[in-house]
């Protein structure tokens, strides 16, 4: 594994609460907030995991089981979408390789668009497992997961800490399903050692790239610490989570000035309004990449939720910790996607691309799990049902997340 491209922080909950205390007061940007968004919460993985339990459990499996079986929609329209599609095919030959090389915008691309999506591959085909109960889709999926264990060693260039988000997203939420509904996977341990020894050194430590990288390589790491039920490895990637939401969403509580990650080095008013794309006047909900555009920022809001929900499985439920950020965040986007104009103050008065198929799980936790009142983002969700993949590390929410209460 490549070293030095990545910063290293702290591990530690104390240590993460310690930085971001002291970048939120420097002087140089004494007009932000110093106030923290909640009470501090003590990091703690459970003492024992919930299997499966990333992104998705074995109650909300059996609640989209039976949706199925019952002809009810949307599930069963989102469940057809994804038999269709070529993530569900029995007949998939993975490809894995064992250095996959990734550049910025995947130039070069070797491996890269193959990884990911072997990887919602193996996700998809967990899923029908699950749904049809046919050991066929088990097979195949156990197939994918133990071509690519057997092979890959590295990530490289440029794009490589993200490239191993995405797919190392994918990967846990296929392996927690296959490991623990399904009969017999003898290559588990190998496939966890892949998890160990080649995703998670890569995701571990963040990014001070754009926040949508340390997010989804959060997301990466929380899911591959729920698998391989390392506690240290899981109280890292809350930590990260925490010190990075605060510094991705804005809300007018933070002050003039959005808030930083820890170790970030953005110490002046004039880094802060740089890294957020030249925006220089904040409103509730804005994102450090909405005036980059839409797409980036669903991928970071995607991230947020996956998080937070696994997380909830695990019972360290970290919604109530964000929800107000995010909650405001869909909103926002929602808002301007479904054709609200935007003001001359928001990006010039222009928002590129959409954020994409990434608003069903959060919606369903803050608006049918907490009650919140989200009515712009409840319209933008039902109208882009059923939700299918964005070929990165997001699929079928909408048959996974769609009203469920469990």
């Amino acid at each position: 594994m490549r070293t030095g491209t990545i910063p290293r922080v702290l591990g530690t909950a104390a240590a993460l609460a310690a930085l971001l205390t002291t970048a939120l007061a420097a002087p140089a940007v004494a007009e932000r907030s110093t106030t923290p968004d909640r009470a501090p919460v003590e990091a703690a993985a459970p003492a024992s995991f919930t299997h499966p339990g990333v992104l998705v459990s074995r109650p909300q499996l059996d609640f989209v089981r039976g949706r199925v079986q019952a002809g009810t929609q949307p599930w069963k329209s989102a469940y057809d979408q994804m038999m269709g599609s070529k993530y569900a095919s029995l007949t998939r030959t993975a490809k894995p390789r064992a250095v996959v090389e990734c550049g910025s915008y995947s130039n070069p691309n070797n491996g890269c668009t193959d990884e990911r999506e072997d990887a919602i591959a193996a996700y998809t085909l967990s899923l029908a497992w699950y749904i049809t109960q046919d050991g066929r889709y088990a097979q195949k999926a156990i197939q994918i997961m133990d071509a690519w264990s057997a092979v890959i060693k590295d990530h490289t260039n440029s794009n490589a800490p993200l490239q191993t988000g995405w797919a190392g997203s994918s990967w846990p939420r296929a392996a927690e399903i296959i490991k623990y509904t399904y009969s017999s996977w003898p290559g588990s341990g190998r496939f966890g050692t892949m998890l160990r020894d080649v995703y998670l050194p890569e995701v571990t430590n963040g990014s001070h790239s754009n926040g949508n990288w340390e997010l989804s390589m959060t997301e990466a790491a929380i899911g591959i610490a729920v698998f391989l039920e390392d506690r240290a490895a899981y109280d890292k990637a809350v930590g990260k989570f925490r010190g990075r939401v605060p510094a991705y969403i804005y809300v007018t509580a933070d002050g003039s000035l959005p808030k930083v990650a820890p170790g970030s080095g953005l110490d002046t008013r004039a880094k802060v309004i740089n890294y957020w794309q030249g925006q220089s006047t904040f409103m509730d909900g804005l994102s450090q990449e909405t005036c980059r555009d839409l797409t980036h920022t669903g991928y970071g809001l995607s991230a947020i939720s996956h998080i937070a929900e696994t997380s909830r499985i695990q019972g360290q439920d970290l919604y109530p910790e964000i929800a107000d950020r995010l909650r405001h965040a869909m909103g926002l986007h929602a808002r301007h996607q479904l054709g609200t104009p935007v003001p001359s103050s928001l990006c010039g008065g222009s928002l590129k691309d959409s954020l994409g198929p990434v608003t069903e799980v959060g919606f369903n936790a803050l608006a049918n799990r907490l009650g919140y009142a989200m009515t712009n983002t409840q319209t933008l969700t039902e109208r882009q049902r059923p939700a299918g993949s964005n070929n990165l590390f997001v699929a079928w929410e909408t048959l996974t997340h769609a009203n469920n209460p469990a």
